[in-house]
């Protein structure tokens, strides 16, 4: 599931009240980046905002570094970009699939250190994977055909799929706090 749908079932999930609308400048965010984000995330932003999904996941802000902005002074969505390639090459081995570091894009960190990707390869950006790139997950590199917010919501409903890919526990009530009331 991508898109717009994926959004609306994630939604059912996590509950609205902490969300910030980012009033991102996508054209500018895009043009920086030079790739477009997929609308889901496009959407993620609108209702949520950047935060922390209980306590364990944070959703990345694709903002420049600008006065008022999360990563003025931290790491943020480039930072964990350059951390994910990085290890992608260093673990790259023990996957059993090949992508063009250069293809990707962080958007998301847990508290264990689990950086989620893009893989940007497909022109289209609702059909782009996500890449994990797991600290203490089995395998460490996976490849999940699921856009963004699906991704989440698997995440954040199957404890099965939970249980390979993401190296902290999650509570069972799932919340959502926006960075700037975090």
């Amino acid at each position: 599931m991508h898109g717009l749908d994926a959004m609306a079932a994630l939604a059912e999930l996590i509950p609205v009240a902490q969300g910030v609308d980012e009033r991102v400048d996508w054209d500018e965010v895009e043009a920086a980046w030079r790739t477009r984000f997929p609308s889901d995330y496009v959407r993620f932003m609108e209702v949520y905002g950047s935060g922390a999904i209980s306590d364990g996941i944070s959703v990345l802000l694709p903002a420049l570094r600008a006065e008022g902005w999360p990563y003025r002074d931290g790491p943020g969505p480039r930072d964990e970009t350059e951390n994910a390639r990085e290890t992608w090459e260093m673990c790259r081995d023990g996957a059993d699939f090949d992508v063009d570091p250069e293809s990707i894009v962080a958007w998301g960190v847990t508290s264990g250190a689990d950086i989620y990707c893009w893989v940007t390869t497909d022109p289209d950006p609702d059909r782009r994977p996500v890449l994990v790139c797991g600290r203490h997950t089995h395998p460490e590199m996976q490849l999940h055909p699921l856009g963004m917010t699906a991704f989440l919501r698997e995440l954040l409903s199957d404890a099965a799929f939970r249980e390979d890919t993401i190296s902290v526990e999650l509570p069972d009530e799932v919340s959502f706090v926006h960075w700037r009331e975090g």
